[in-house]
Order: C-alpha cells, then sequence, then structure tokens
C-alpha cells in the first residue's frame, strides 16, 4: 500500500488596508485583498508618518503561526524602511509570513526573502548615509560660528517648546503602542484584581524593566486613545498584608497559566521572595497550597491546569 500523504496546512490570508484621512475610502484596497484570497480584512484609517496604528498593534498581538498578512502595497503599512523590517520581524518570531500584493516581498518565498535582504542592506545604507550628512552639517555649522541644534529651544521659545512636547509625546506614543503587545496581555489578566506593584513583579520577572509609576503611565495612555479598556485603571481591592503572597501567587499563574508549580516556585525564588514560613527555597506543596486559598476566593479560576 502506498502510504497517504497528508495535506499541507492551509495558510490564513489576514488583510490590513490603510489610508491617511477619515476621509478616504479603504474599498479599494478592500476589494483588492479579497480578491487575493483575504477572507478577513483589517481596516485603519491613520498617516503613514505615525506608527500610532492601533488596528495594527492589535492584529500583529492576535496574529498566529502559519498566518500570512497581506497588503497592497508596502508603503499601507510602513513608514520607512526600518519600520517594515521590524513588522516582519515581529511576524517571524510569531511564525507568520508577510505579502506584498504590488511589491516582490513574500517571507514564504525563497525570492521573496531575497528581496527582503535587498531591502534590509538598503535600510542599513540609508542610517550610514543620515548620520554621515548629520554630522557633516553639524561640523559645517559650527565652522560658520553657529551653534547646532534647535535655536528656538536655546531662547526658549514657547512655539518650539510645544514642538518638541509634541513630538517627544507622539514618540512615546509610538513605543507603548509597539512594545503593548509583550506586556499588555499579563495587564489585561491581572487587573485590576491585582495590584499595579504585583503586575509590575510579575513582568519584570519575565524580563521587563517596569516601575509601578511607568506601567500606570503607560496603561493610562493607552485607556485615552481607546486601545486598552479603563477598567484596567480601576482600583484594586484592598487585601490584608498577610494575605499578599497569596495575590502573588495568583497573579503568576493568572499571567501564565501554562505555569507548572515548580516553575511557580522557581518564579517566586527569582524574585527574592520568602516562603509563609519565611525561607527563601520554595515548594510546590506551598505555591499549592497558596493556589487553592486564592481559588476558594476567586481569584483564580476553579481548575488551573497546573501540575507539580
Amino acid at each position: 500500500m502506498r502510504a497517504q500523504l497528508s495535506a499541507p496546512p492551509i495558510r490564513r490570508l489576514v488583510g490590513y488596508a490603510r489610508v491617511s484621512t477619515e476621509e478616504q475610502a479603504t474599498d479599494a484596497q478592500v476589494d483588492e485583498l479579497k480578491a487575493a484570497g483575504c477572507h478577513l480584512v483589517h481596516q485603519e484609517h491613520g498617516s503613514g508618518a505615525s506608527r500610532s496604528r492601533p488596528v495594527l498593534a492589535k492584529l500583529m498581538s492576535e496574529i498566529a503561526a502559519g498566518d500570512v498578512l497581506v497588503v497592497v502595497r508596502l508603503d499601507r503599512l510602513a513608514r520607512s524602511v526600518s519600520h517594515l523590517l521590524e513588522v516582519i520581524e515581529r511576524l517571524e518570531e510569531r511564525g507568520a509570513h508577510f505579502r506584498s500584493l504590488r511589491d516582490p516581498i513574500d517571507t514564504s518565498t525563497p525570492q521573496g526573502m531575497f528581496s527582503l535582504q535587498v531591502l534590509g542592506a538598503v535600510a542599513q545604507l540609508e542610517r550610514v548615509l543620515i548620520a554621515e550628512r548629520t554630522k557633516a552639517g553639524m561640523k559645517a555649522a559650527m565652522a560658520r560660528g553657529k551653534l547646532p541644534g534647535n535655536p528656538g529651544l536655546r531662547e526658549r521659545r514657547p512655539e518650539a517648546i510645544r514642538v518638541v512636547a509634541a513630538a517627544r509625546d507622539r514618540l512615546y506614543l509610538d513605543e507603548i503602542i509597539i512594545s503593548a503587545q509583550l506586556w499588555l496581555p499579563t495587564v489585561r489578566r491581572m487587573r485590576p484584581q491585582h495590584s499595579w506593584d504585583d503586575v509590575v513583579r510579575v513582568l519584570n520577572s519575565k524580563g521587563h524593566n517596569w516601575t509601578i509609576e511607568r506601567l500606570r503611565r503607560a496603561v493610562h495612555r493607552l485607556v485615552r486613545e481607546h486601545i486598552a479598556e479603563p477598567a484596567l485603571i480601576k482600583r484594586s481591592p484592598r487585601r490584608a498584608p498577610e494575605d499578599r503572597l497569596m495575590t502573588l501567587v495568583a497573579g503568576i499563574a493568572i499571567a501564565d497559566p501554562e505555569l507548572t508549580l515548580r516553575e511557580i516556585a522557581g518564579q517566586l525564588e527569582r524574585m527574592h521572595e520568602r516562603t509563609p514560613r519565611g525561607g527563601r527555597q520554595w515548594q510546590a506543596s506551598s505555591v499549592k497550597a497558596l493556589l487553592d486559598r486564592a481559588r476558594r476566593l476567586g481569584l483564580v479560576a476553579p481548575d488551573p491546569a497546573l501540575g507539580s
């Protein structure tokens, strides 16, 4: 008998369409994407000069391994070559691919990957040339007796200060939107049932570097931009000091339900948390006792999938 060949996995084509202003319509892009096989098309209105794209940020956080993000043209997705490479790198981390219908870019094919490498070289050359032009301009200005930098800021002109402040604010918003997929899911699972301190400790145990104030500021900003839910910034319920370990263990389990009891114990040790008896080494049984108590209080799902 001949061995039956398994059918290749079906890749899901996910479309993304963007126009610059609210007055423009994405209909033409949507039609072209659907004709290419995209049954799901995400539509966004936003300037091409800004990375503040909540629809794209949400899409990037939900795209699954094997999916293909499809756009009509590269300029519909990215504001620069470096931004494009950054988006594609994040897709590759999730096991997804990228395709542009009108450009020779398809990261699921060898030809498309070659084109991407060429773009990477162009981006590197672009950065070098910009740096060289900046240095040459500053050198020429100083040779003419001019100070480098913004003269309006040196003179403390209000309009110049406002422009710079607005630019910094846009940059800050761009940065937290781009990074949100790495930390916002944990915040959503833990807030407002758990304190900001517990959320920060759980995030930092995973390699982040948050402070309570910086995290609260970031989440408040996402709420103001209607990217995060207002419930996240509600006041957390007060708990007695002796309940802190229980809520912390519950928070770790909620943030990553796949962790075993031993893995939670290891995480607590890396966070330098003392056991209920004051010891430094955590046992799975101690973690289980705290989780059982949290479960009875409704802080953790009734049947957590935790092993020893």
